[in-house]
Protein backbone atom coordinates (compact mmCIF):
# COMPACT_ATOMS: atom_id res chain seq x y z
CA UNK A 1 0.00 0.00 0.00
CA UNK A 2 1.17 3.63 -1.13
CA UNK A 3 2.52 5.86 2.10
CA UNK A 4 0.62 8.95 2.13
CA UNK A 5 2.33 11.88 3.40
CA UNK A 6 0.36 15.42 4.22
CA UNK A 7 0.33 18.43 2.36
CA UNK A 8 2.71 21.24 2.28
CA UNK A 9 0.28 24.19 1.91
CA UNK A 10 2.92 27.12 1.54
CA UNK A 11 2.46 29.53 -0.59
CA UNK A 12 4.43 32.63 -2.06
CA UNK A 13 2.52 35.87 -2.01
CA UNK A 14 4.15 38.76 -4.16
CA UNK A 15 3.42 41.88 -5.10
CA UNK A 16 0.83 42.56 -8.58
CA UNK A 17 2.40 46.16 -9.17
CA UNK A 18 3.73 45.92 -12.74
CA UNK A 19 3.36 42.67 -13.21
CA UNK A 20 6.13 42.05 -11.85
CA UNK A 21 7.26 40.07 -8.90
CA UNK A 22 11.27 39.54 -7.91
CA UNK A 23 12.69 36.96 -5.88
CA UNK A 24 15.73 37.70 -3.85
CA UNK A 25 16.60 34.12 -3.91
CA UNK A 26 17.61 33.95 -7.95
CA UNK A 27 16.45 37.48 -9.16
CA UNK A 28 13.93 35.56 -12.05
CA UNK A 29 10.63 37.06 -12.84
CA UNK A 30 7.50 36.08 -11.24
CA UNK A 31 5.29 35.22 -14.22
CA UNK A 32 5.23 35.22 -18.11
CA UNK A 33 8.26 36.88 -19.73
CA UNK A 34 5.21 38.78 -21.48
CA UNK A 35 3.45 42.11 -20.40
CA UNK A 36 0.33 40.13 -19.36
CA UNK A 37 2.08 38.20 -17.18
CA UNK A 38 0.62 36.73 -13.87
CA UNK A 39 2.63 36.59 -10.83
CA UNK A 40 0.50 34.30 -8.16
CA UNK A 41 1.93 31.07 -6.75
CA UNK A 42 0.41 28.05 -5.78
CA UNK A 43 -0.52 24.00 -5.61
CA UNK A 44 -2.70 21.66 -5.82
CA UNK A 45 -5.00 21.70 -2.63
CA UNK A 46 -4.17 25.29 -1.80
CA UNK A 47 -5.58 28.49 -3.21
CA UNK A 48 -3.60 30.82 -5.61
CA UNK A 49 -2.77 34.21 -4.52
CA UNK A 50 -3.52 36.72 -7.54
CA UNK A 51 -5.03 36.03 -10.69
CA UNK A 52 -2.98 34.36 -13.53
CA UNK A 53 -3.22 35.53 -17.04
CA UNK A 54 -6.67 35.57 -19.31
CA UNK A 55 -8.58 35.53 -15.91
CA UNK A 56 -7.85 32.15 -15.18
CA UNK A 57 -7.57 30.96 -11.10
CA UNK A 58 -3.63 29.57 -11.88
CA UNK A 59 -0.42 29.27 -10.52
CA UNK A 60 2.66 31.42 -11.91
CA UNK A 61 5.67 31.17 -10.56
CA UNK A 62 7.80 32.17 -13.80
CA UNK A 63 10.27 29.13 -14.19
CA UNK A 64 13.60 29.82 -13.05
CA UNK A 65 13.02 31.28 -9.59
CA UNK A 66 12.78 29.88 -5.87
CA UNK A 67 9.88 29.56 -4.36
CA UNK A 68 7.30 27.68 -1.68
CA UNK A 69 7.12 24.27 -1.38
CA UNK A 70 3.86 22.32 -2.40
CA UNK A 71 3.30 18.50 -1.72
CA UNK A 72 4.68 15.58 -0.68
CA UNK A 73 4.92 11.77 -2.03
CA UNK A 74 6.18 8.55 -0.86
CA UNK A 75 8.78 5.92 -0.74
CA UNK A 76 11.81 4.20 -3.43
CA UNK A 77 12.39 1.96 -5.33
CA UNK A 78 14.98 1.08 -8.66
CA UNK A 79 14.51 2.28 -12.38
CA UNK A 80 13.04 0.86 -15.31
CA UNK A 81 14.56 -0.29 -18.59
CA UNK A 82 14.87 2.10 -21.92
CA UNK A 83 13.62 1.84 -24.98
CA UNK A 84 13.08 4.74 -27.90
CA UNK A 85 9.93 5.79 -29.42
CA UNK A 86 9.91 5.49 -33.33
CA UNK A 87 8.27 8.09 -35.76
CA UNK A 88 5.16 8.18 -36.72
CA UNK A 89 1.45 9.77 -35.70
CA UNK A 90 0.73 6.47 -33.09
CA UNK A 91 4.58 7.04 -31.14
CA UNK A 92 4.89 3.73 -30.72
CA UNK A 93 8.09 3.02 -29.30
CA UNK A 94 10.92 0.62 -30.19
CA UNK A 95 14.23 2.64 -30.85
CA UNK A 96 16.64 1.57 -28.41
CA UNK A 97 15.19 -1.49 -27.18
CA UNK A 98 16.86 -4.59 -25.84
CA UNK A 99 14.98 -6.75 -27.20
CA UNK A 100 14.83 -10.43 -28.13
CA UNK A 101 16.33 -11.58 -31.57
CA UNK A 102 13.68 -12.18 -32.89
CA UNK A 103 12.17 -8.26 -32.63
CA UNK A 104 12.13 -5.83 -35.72
CA UNK A 105 15.02 -3.71 -35.83
CA UNK A 106 14.81 -0.12 -34.63
CA UNK A 107 14.72 2.88 -35.58
CA UNK A 108 14.98 6.45 -34.17
CA UNK A 109 12.84 9.02 -33.90
CA UNK A 110 13.03 11.78 -36.20
CA UNK A 111 14.74 13.79 -33.92
CA UNK A 112 17.47 11.63 -33.14
CA UNK A 113 18.48 10.49 -36.79
CA UNK A 114 21.95 11.28 -37.40
CA UNK A 115 22.29 12.20 -33.75
CA UNK A 116 25.32 10.42 -31.63
CA UNK A 117 24.30 8.81 -28.57
CA UNK A 118 25.51 11.79 -26.38
CA UNK A 119 22.83 11.87 -23.19
CA UNK A 120 22.14 10.13 -19.91
CA UNK A 121 25.91 8.23 -17.59
CA UNK A 122 28.81 9.10 -19.48
CA UNK A 123 27.13 11.03 -22.62
CA UNK A 124 26.83 7.65 -24.09
CA UNK A 125 23.34 6.95 -24.02
CA UNK A 126 20.56 7.32 -27.44
CA UNK A 127 19.08 10.85 -26.64
CA UNK A 128 15.70 9.13 -27.67
CA UNK A 129 15.73 6.39 -25.14
CA UNK A 130 12.21 5.89 -23.65
CA UNK A 131 11.25 3.87 -20.79
CA UNK A 132 6.99 1.53 -20.35
CA UNK A 133 5.63 3.69 -17.07
CA UNK A 134 3.21 0.74 -16.38
CA UNK A 135 -0.14 2.28 -15.58
CA UNK A 136 -1.89 1.78 -11.90
CA UNK A 137 -4.10 4.02 -9.71
CA UNK A 138 -2.92 6.81 -7.42
CA UNK A 139 -3.81 9.88 -6.05
CA UNK A 140 -2.65 13.17 -8.14
CA UNK A 141 -0.76 15.29 -6.14
CA UNK A 142 -0.82 13.21 -3.61
CA UNK A 143 -4.43 13.99 -2.71
CA UNK A 144 -6.73 11.21 -1.31
CA UNK A 145 -9.49 13.52 -3.13
CA UNK A 146 -8.31 13.47 -6.44
CA UNK A 147 -7.45 9.68 -7.85
CA UNK A 148 -6.45 9.03 -11.33
CA UNK A 149 -6.29 5.72 -12.97
CA UNK A 150 -3.78 5.97 -15.60
CA UNK A 151 -3.04 3.39 -17.98
CA UNK A 152 0.40 2.39 -19.68
CA UNK A 153 2.73 4.69 -21.74
CA UNK A 154 6.06 5.44 -22.89
CA UNK A 155 7.66 8.65 -21.47
CA UNK A 156 11.19 9.73 -22.62
CA UNK A 157 13.78 9.09 -20.68
CA UNK A 158 15.56 12.39 -21.16
CA UNK A 159 14.47 16.34 -22.12
CA UNK A 160 14.57 17.10 -25.34
CA UNK A 161 17.97 18.27 -26.19
CA UNK A 162 18.94 21.09 -28.23
CA UNK A 163 20.22 18.86 -30.55
CA UNK A 164 17.18 16.94 -31.05
CA UNK A 165 15.29 20.28 -31.10
CA UNK A 166 17.88 21.61 -34.09
CA UNK A 167 16.78 18.95 -35.95
CA UNK A 168 13.26 19.64 -35.91
CA UNK A 169 13.82 23.36 -37.02
CA UNK A 170 15.31 21.74 -39.42
CA UNK A 171 12.33 20.15 -40.98
CA UNK A 172 9.59 22.64 -39.34
CA UNK A 173 6.90 24.37 -41.36
CA UNK A 174 3.70 26.21 -39.61
CA UNK A 175 1.07 23.92 -41.14
CA UNK A 176 3.56 20.23 -41.05
CA UNK A 177 0.94 19.27 -37.66
CA UNK A 178 -1.64 17.12 -38.80
CA UNK A 179 -5.23 17.88 -37.04
CA UNK A 180 -6.26 15.71 -34.32
CA UNK A 181 -2.38 14.30 -34.24
CA UNK A 182 -0.71 13.84 -30.56
CA UNK A 183 -4.12 12.20 -28.83
CA UNK A 184 -3.98 10.21 -25.93
CA UNK A 185 -5.67 7.40 -27.08
CA UNK A 186 -7.26 6.45 -24.16
CA UNK A 187 -9.69 9.44 -23.57
CA UNK A 188 -10.04 10.74 -27.01
CA UNK A 189 -13.35 12.97 -26.19
CA UNK A 190 -11.18 15.17 -23.72
CA UNK A 191 -7.99 14.75 -25.51
CA UNK A 192 -8.81 15.85 -29.36
CA UNK A 193 -5.38 16.15 -30.28
CA UNK A 194 -3.94 19.35 -32.57
CA UNK A 195 -5.71 21.76 -33.67
CA UNK A 196 -5.15 23.29 -36.58
CA UNK A 197 -6.35 27.08 -35.23
CA UNK A 198 -2.92 26.78 -33.39
CA UNK A 199 -0.79 26.71 -36.55
CA UNK A 200 -1.72 30.67 -36.36
CA UNK A 201 0.21 30.51 -32.50
CA UNK A 202 3.55 29.33 -34.01
CA UNK A 203 6.06 30.46 -36.16
CA UNK A 204 5.56 31.60 -39.71
CA UNK A 205 8.89 29.87 -40.83
CA UNK A 206 11.84 27.83 -39.54
CA UNK A 207 14.02 30.88 -39.34
CA UNK A 208 11.21 32.63 -37.43
CA UNK A 209 11.18 29.75 -34.85
CA UNK A 210 14.93 29.81 -34.61
CA UNK A 211 14.43 33.17 -33.69
CA UNK A 212 11.37 32.67 -31.28
CA UNK A 213 13.11 30.01 -28.87
CA UNK A 214 16.39 32.52 -28.39
CA UNK A 215 14.56 34.28 -25.58
CA UNK A 216 16.97 35.51 -22.52
CA UNK A 217 18.38 32.49 -20.75
CA UNK A 218 18.11 30.43 -23.28
CA UNK A 219 19.78 27.10 -24.30
CA UNK A 220 19.49 26.85 -28.15
CA UNK A 221 22.20 28.26 -30.13
CA UNK A 222 21.73 29.84 -34.00
CA UNK A 223 24.33 27.24 -34.79
CA UNK A 224 25.31 24.17 -33.49
CA UNK A 225 27.67 24.31 -30.61
CA UNK A 226 28.47 23.30 -26.88
CA UNK A 227 24.59 23.31 -25.56
CA UNK A 228 23.29 20.17 -27.98
CA UNK A 229 22.95 17.61 -25.13
CA UNK A 230 21.35 20.41 -22.79
CA UNK A 231 18.20 20.54 -22.55
CA UNK A 232 16.13 23.00 -24.82
CA UNK A 233 14.29 25.80 -23.15
CA UNK A 234 12.52 29.12 -24.50
CA UNK A 235 10.06 26.50 -26.51
CA UNK A 236 5.88 27.68 -26.13
CA UNK A 237 3.62 24.77 -25.18
CA UNK A 238 2.28 24.58 -29.05
CA UNK A 239 6.07 24.45 -30.15
CA UNK A 240 6.38 21.71 -27.70
CA UNK A 241 3.40 19.57 -28.86
CA UNK A 242 3.92 20.22 -32.34
CA UNK A 243 7.55 18.91 -31.78
CA UNK A 244 6.30 16.02 -29.73
CA UNK A 245 3.98 15.30 -32.69
CA UNK A 246 6.71 15.20 -35.62
CA UNK A 247 9.00 12.87 -33.39
CA UNK A 248 6.21 10.31 -33.18
CA UNK A 249 4.75 11.48 -30.00
CA UNK A 250 2.73 13.75 -27.85
CA UNK A 251 2.73 15.72 -24.55
CA UNK A 252 2.18 13.93 -21.96
CA UNK A 253 -1.19 14.68 -20.06
CA UNK A 254 -0.58 15.68 -16.28
CA UNK A 255 -2.14 12.94 -14.94
CA UNK A 256 0.27 10.58 -16.80
CA UNK A 257 3.64 13.20 -15.83
CA UNK A 258 2.45 12.85 -11.91
CA UNK A 259 2.55 9.38 -12.03
CA UNK A 260 5.76 9.15 -13.95
CA UNK A 261 7.18 11.48 -11.02
CA UNK A 262 5.24 9.99 -8.31
CA UNK A 263 6.61 6.68 -8.98
CA UNK A 264 3.26 5.21 -9.88
CA UNK A 265 1.16 3.83 -6.90
CA UNK A 266 4.47 4.54 -4.65
CA UNK A 267 3.13 8.18 -4.35
CA UNK A 268 7.24 9.22 -3.83
CA UNK A 269 7.75 12.89 -2.47
CA UNK A 270 10.38 12.93 -5.47
CA UNK A 271 11.19 10.90 -8.37
CA UNK A 272 13.60 8.76 -6.78
CA UNK A 273 11.97 8.59 -3.51
CA UNK A 274 11.72 10.36 -0.19
CA UNK A 275 16.04 11.44 0.43
CA UNK A 276 16.31 15.36 0.40
CA UNK A 277 17.35 16.63 -3.02
CA UNK A 278 20.94 16.97 -3.32
CA UNK A 279 23.19 17.93 -6.27
CA UNK A 280 24.03 13.97 -6.59
CA UNK A 281 20.20 13.89 -7.90
CA UNK A 282 18.97 17.04 -9.73
CA UNK A 283 19.91 20.41 -10.93
CA UNK A 284 18.83 23.41 -8.99
CA UNK A 285 20.03 25.68 -6.54
CA UNK A 286 22.22 25.31 -4.84
CA UNK A 287 24.46 23.16 -6.20
CA UNK A 288 24.32 23.70 -10.47
CA UNK A 289 22.43 27.14 -9.44
CA UNK A 290 20.56 28.73 -12.67
CA UNK A 291 22.83 26.44 -15.03
CA UNK A 292 20.68 24.42 -17.76
CA UNK A 293 23.34 21.17 -17.60
CA UNK A 294 23.47 17.97 -20.30
CA UNK A 295 20.05 15.83 -19.92
CA UNK A 296 20.81 12.42 -17.68
CA UNK A 297 23.72 14.63 -16.22
CA UNK A 298 22.67 13.24 -12.78
CA UNK A 299 21.25 9.61 -13.78
CA UNK A 300 21.00 7.32 -12.91
CA UNK A 301 20.82 8.70 -9.02
CA UNK A 302 18.20 11.19 -9.75
CA UNK A 303 16.43 8.57 -12.30
CA UNK A 304 12.50 7.67 -11.48
CA UNK A 305 11.06 4.83 -10.80
CA UNK A 306 10.04 3.68 -14.55
CA UNK A 307 13.89 5.19 -15.17
CA UNK A 308 13.48 8.80 -16.77
CA UNK A 309 15.92 11.53 -15.17
CA UNK A 310 15.55 14.76 -14.76
CA UNK A 311 12.03 14.69 -13.73
CA UNK A 312 12.58 17.25 -10.95
CA UNK A 313 14.81 20.15 -11.62
CA UNK A 314 16.86 21.51 -14.83
CA UNK A 315 13.86 22.57 -16.60
CA UNK A 316 10.35 22.96 -15.91
CA UNK A 317 8.48 20.20 -18.69
CA UNK A 318 4.91 21.23 -20.29
CA UNK A 319 2.08 19.39 -19.90
CA UNK A 320 -1.03 18.82 -21.81
CA UNK A 321 -3.70 20.45 -19.79
CA UNK A 322 -5.10 23.56 -19.39
CA UNK A 323 -4.29 24.56 -15.65
CA UNK A 324 -6.87 24.34 -12.95
CA UNK A 325 -7.54 24.25 -9.34
CA UNK A 326 -8.91 22.38 -8.04
CA UNK A 327 -8.59 19.48 -10.64
CA UNK A 328 -11.38 19.31 -12.84
CA UNK A 329 -12.86 15.88 -12.23
CA UNK A 330 -12.66 14.70 -8.56
CA UNK A 331 -11.87 10.84 -9.89
CA UNK A 332 -10.66 9.85 -13.14
CA UNK A 333 -9.63 7.41 -15.71
CA UNK A 334 -6.96 8.22 -18.44
CA UNK A 335 -8.06 11.97 -17.99
CA UNK A 336 -7.16 15.16 -19.54
CA UNK A 337 -8.45 18.91 -19.65
CA UNK A 338 -7.76 19.70 -23.48
CA UNK A 339 -10.43 21.90 -24.58
CA UNK A 340 -10.17 22.06 -28.22
CA UNK A 341 -8.95 25.42 -28.24
CA UNK A 342 -8.09 26.80 -24.99
CA UNK A 343 -6.05 30.08 -24.91
CA UNK A 344 -5.77 29.51 -20.99
CA UNK A 345 -2.40 28.50 -18.83
CA UNK A 346 -1.35 25.28 -19.55
CA UNK A 347 0.39 23.12 -16.76
CA UNK A 348 4.44 22.59 -16.20
CA UNK A 349 5.77 20.68 -13.76
CA UNK A 350 8.92 19.59 -12.14
CA UNK A 351 11.30 23.13 -11.07
CA UNK A 352 14.34 24.11 -13.19
CA UNK A 353 17.99 24.67 -12.53
CA UNK A 354 16.58 28.25 -11.35
CA UNK A 355 14.59 26.49 -8.36
CA UNK A 356 15.51 25.75 -4.87
CA UNK A 357 14.09 22.44 -3.72
CA UNK A 358 10.77 23.65 -2.34
CA UNK A 359 9.93 23.28 -6.34
CA UNK A 360 11.54 19.88 -6.91
CA UNK A 361 8.54 18.14 -5.32
CA UNK A 362 6.62 15.34 -8.12
CA UNK A 363 3.35 16.75 -6.13
CA UNK A 364 3.88 20.39 -7.48
CA UNK A 365 2.49 21.70 -10.38
CA UNK A 366 2.27 25.62 -11.84
CA UNK A 367 1.33 27.33 -15.15
CA UNK A 368 2.30 29.69 -17.52
CA UNK A 369 0.47 30.93 -20.50
CA UNK A 370 0.47 28.29 -23.72
CA UNK A 371 2.60 31.08 -26.23
CA UNK A 372 5.05 32.19 -23.59
CA UNK A 373 8.67 31.47 -23.84
CA UNK A 374 10.96 31.00 -20.73
CA UNK A 375 14.48 30.38 -20.41
CA UNK A 376 13.88 27.30 -17.90
CA UNK A 377 11.19 25.83 -19.85
CA UNK A 378 11.48 22.50 -21.53
CA UNK A 379 9.78 19.25 -22.52
CA UNK A 380 9.68 15.61 -22.83
CA UNK A 381 7.64 13.85 -24.96
CA UNK A 382 4.84 10.84 -24.23
CA UNK A 383 4.43 8.09 -26.57
CA UNK A 384 1.48 5.68 -26.89
CA UNK A 385 2.10 1.84 -26.57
Amino acid sequence: MARRFSILGSTLACSLLANACLHDFSGYHLGSDDATGGVAAASAGSAALGGAPNGDAGAEPGAGEAGAPSQAGAASQAGAASQAGSPGGSGAPNAGSAGSPDDPPTVDPPSCIGLPNTCGPGGAASCCASSLVGGGTYDRSNLPAAPATVSAFMLDDYEVTVGRFRTFIAAYTQDMTPAGSGKNPHDLGANPGWNTLWNARIPATAAALSSAVQCPSTTYTAAAGANESKAMTCVSWYEAYAFCIWDGGRLPTEAEWNFAAAGGTEERVYPWGEVTPDDTRAVFCPGSCNTVLAVGSKSPSGNGKFGQADLVGNVWEWNLDVYANPYPKAACNDCANAPADSTAPRVFRGGSAGNDAGYLLGASRYSRPAADHNGFVGVRCARNL
